[in-house]
């Protein structure tokens, strides 16, 4: 591995037609982190991860994958779960996952092994010997994404791998990778889902429009915006809103508005004073989607849906 880091990308571009899908994106994913690469849409982000896997070659720019200037030189240790799902419907969910560890180098009873063992822990021990056809469509992925790891890969890429599953099995997804991360390896996933970043990510890329807007770790994100206040009165009378700052709107039973750049005390003085009282307050960063739409502009995201 090059340094300390499992995956990196400088200026990389590729076109289709008169158009840049990927135009100048540098990346470098630490190793043994998790890194999300978010955006909208149509952003450009299969079309990064495919260049960085070497599933397709860029225009211009170069990659390097495990210290490899040639991703495919390092493909036995990379796990990929694509945007498109595919699994034999006619084999069973152990052998699925046993056949695709067996693609990267893996043996074949070592592979029905951890399949059993990884299927248990993933509560789906039930569904061992259950063909892929009769399993559920969340059920599917998370087989498909088990036969990702089955190998223990250096560098596991998803690409969008939330997409399509119910709240039970998202949360099976984030405890898996977050195994994975623990076990060593470097996670690279695609999403354009905030939250699962917001919990995931030890650093994240927001691309949008081909290019790189973003780099850094959640906290640096969210800190790109100002901090919000959320003020709940015990005491709300009908002057209330000429008490608080201009931008305040309602929040349920409360208030919010942008932190004053002196501080909150002045306004509680005078909310206090006026005889609004403090039922409740706190002080925090804005969301990760907040932050992702002041990135990347909220038209973006609009045409994006």
């Amino acid at each position: 591995m090059a340094g300390d880091w499992a995956v990196t990308a400088e200026g990389l571009v590729k076109r289709f037609g008169e158009r840049r899908v990927v135009d100048g994106v540098d990346l470098a994913v630490p190793a043994g982190a998790i890194y999300g690469v978010l955006g909208p849409n149509g952003a450009g982000k299969t079309t990064t991860l495919r260049m960085l896997l070497g599933i397709i070659e860029p225009d211009e720019g170069e990659r390097t994958l495990l210290g490899r200037a040639q991703p495919q030189d390092a493909s036995d240790h990379v796990g990929y779960l694509p945007e498109e799902r595919g699994l034999y419907p006619a084999m069973k969910a152990r052998e699925a996952i046993a056949f695709m560890g067996a693609l990267r180098g893996l043996d074949w009873r070592l592979g029905r092994t951890r399949a059993s063992e990884m299927l248990e822990a993933a509560g789906l021990g039930h569904a061992a010997d259950e063909k892929i056809r009769k399993l559920s469509k969340g059920m599917a992925q998370l087989v498909q994404l088990l036969g990702s790891v089955v190998h223990q890969p250096d560098v596991l890429v998803l690409d969008e791998p939330f997409s399509g599953l119910d709240p039970v099995n998202q949360e099976r997804l984030e405890r898996l990778i977050v195994a994975e991360r623990d076990r060593g390896a470097t996670i690279l996933f695609s999403t354009h889902i905030m939250s699962h970043a917001q919990r995931l990510c030890d650093r994240l890329a927001v691309i949008a429009g081909g290019k790189r807007r973003f780099e850094g770790t959640v906290e640096d994100a969210r800190a790109l915006l100002p901090q919000q206040v959320h003020y709940v009165p015990n005491h709300p009378g009908a002057d209330i809103a000429a008490t608080l700052p201009d931008d305040a709107t309602r929040d349920g039973e409360g208030w919010r508005f942008t932190l004053p750049p002196d501080g909150i005390e002045r306004t509680l003085k005078q909310l206090i004073d006026a005889g609004h009282g403090i039922s409740g307050l706190s002080i925090e960063r804005p969301a990760l989607h907040e932050a992702f739409v002041h990135i990347v502009g909220a038209q973006a995201v609009e045409t994006a849906r």
